[in-house]
């Protein structure tokens, strides 16, 4: 991380760093005597300073900025543009990238952040992830000219991006994409042809990164302006949606959108580009959810303890105190792989199999902890002024995109069996 970059960060980061220093000492001291059920592994003595750090100064963020706008985002479908541009501010957009004002940190550092962003909501989540992913293809593959002309706004905020590779009729199996892209020799032009859709941001986004294939039969992706392209792209919104209401869904149609071929994103050829870009999605979505459940058994743990039936706290009851203690155990042994396959990540040594495993066990481990702290709660969790029900259904999109549940399966069970099942 240049030095520029790296200051900007620790100005905001540092400000409470010598009391942080002494609330870790001395959590770690505590942690060596009495058992901690929220860090049963103290875990927390596996990160790095500046992870704990980055992690600590996010948390105040998420709970002081995020927390207060969440009931009213969820309950009018509304999202909070400001919100991105807060994000670039403290920096932790984009946060993995190096160069053009990102902060450079470690993999296991931005799985800290998402996890705390979801431990809010995880509608924030999926719009921080999206951004990043938009950014991630351009760094990975773009020009130099793409990069400098576009991570800059991206990392700071100042635009939004949308992940255009769902398609109506294709979502599961990306091979099969209708979308297309026609190059026209004579005035070195493309133009995109095709319907995206389930695509986050893109009823105001500024950029689309648009995955088509060409003429030769190869998938390869695009970037495309709103501004200048207003005519020929439609970005309906998705309204109703049951799950991730805070944040914005939608549509891009495209009716013939003209774009220079300098819009081509020329280092990558394929689905191993979008492939790639949607591991780090989904490497997102591990922590992400992971941080919705360990709020979910917060919150269970209290109510419990506070709640009265029969003379006595529904906690002393042996039922209430097993799901607890499986609550627990699943959060922590989560935890124990993300962080595993973060530091793997680093080194450049994650393969996609892990990835999805840490996604398909977060998610589906996450979903059973968010049901059962609702049942837990009774009527009062169906109610969104409890937390858990919003976590609940956030959680169950969790559970299709980034790859549905049966498909990491499959992915792991090609890896087990050396034979492909995807195929009828």
């Amino acid at each position: 991380m240049a030095l520029s970059v790296r200051s900007k960060l620790f100005r905001i980061l540092k400000r409470n760093q010598l009391a942080s220093e002494r609330c870790y000492s001395s959590s770690l001291m505590s942690l060596k005597k009495t058992f901690n059920f929220v860090d049963p592994f103290n875990i927390e003595a596996m990160y790095t300073n500046e992870e704990i750090m980055i992690r600590d100064q996010v948390r105040s963020y998420c709970q002081e900025k995020l927390q207060p706008r969440i009931l009213d985002g969820w309950r009018n479908e509304y999202f909070d543009k400001a919100i991105m541009k807060e994000f670039g501010e403290i920096g932790v957009l984009c946060c993995t990238l190096k160069g053009y004002g990102a902060a450079g940190v470690s993999s296991v550092a931005s799985g800290l952040i998402t996890k705390e962003i979801e431990a809010v909501d995880g509608g924030y989540r999926t719009s921080y992830a999206v951004q990043n992913l938009v950014a991630v293809s351009i760094d990975s593959w773009g020009t130099q000219e793409q990069k400098e002309k576009y991570l800059p706004k991206l990392i700071s905020g100042e635009i939004f991006g949308s992940f255009g590779l769902s398609e109506p009729n294709h979502g599961s199996n990306p091979r099969a994409i209708e979308t297309r892209a026609i190059y026209n020799s004579e005035n070195k032009t493309y133009k995109l042809r095709g319907n995206k859709t389930w695509t986050t941001h893109s009823p105001f986004a500024d950029l689309f990164l648009i995955w088509a294939r060409c003429d030769d039969g190869e998938i390869r992706g695009f970037l495309v302006d709103r501004k200048g392209n207003e005519d020929r792209i439609s970005t309906p919104e998705i309204k109703g949606k049951m799950s991730m209401r805070a944040s914005t869904t939608g549509m891009i149609l495209m009716d013939d959108v003209v774009i220079p071929e300098t819009c081509l994103i020329p280092g990558i050829t394929g689905l191993k580009g979008p492939f790639n870009c949607v591991n780090h999605a989904r490497y997102g979505v591990a922590w992400g959810t992971l941080g919705a459940a360990e709020s979910c058994l917060k919150i269970a743990v209290q109510y419990v303890l506070d709640r009265k039936q029969f003379s006595r706290p529904l906690a002393a009851n042996q039922l209430i105190q097993k799901k607890l203690a499986e609550m627990m155990i699943d959060i922590s042994v989560g935890l124990e792989a993300c962080l595993r396959v973060g530091r793997l990540k680093d080194e450049n040594k994650a393969s996609p199999e892990m990835i999805s495993i840490i996604k398909k066990n977060s998610a589906t481990k996450a979903a059973n902890i968010a049901r059962t702290t609702r049942e837990m709660l009774g009527a009062n969790g169906v109610s969104d002024e409890f937390k858990v029900m919003r976590h609940m259904v956030n959680l169950e999109a969790s559970l299709t995109y980034e790859g549905t549940d049966d498909i990491h399966s499959l992915i792991l069970g090609r890896a087990i069996t050396g034979i492909n099942a995807f195929k009828g």
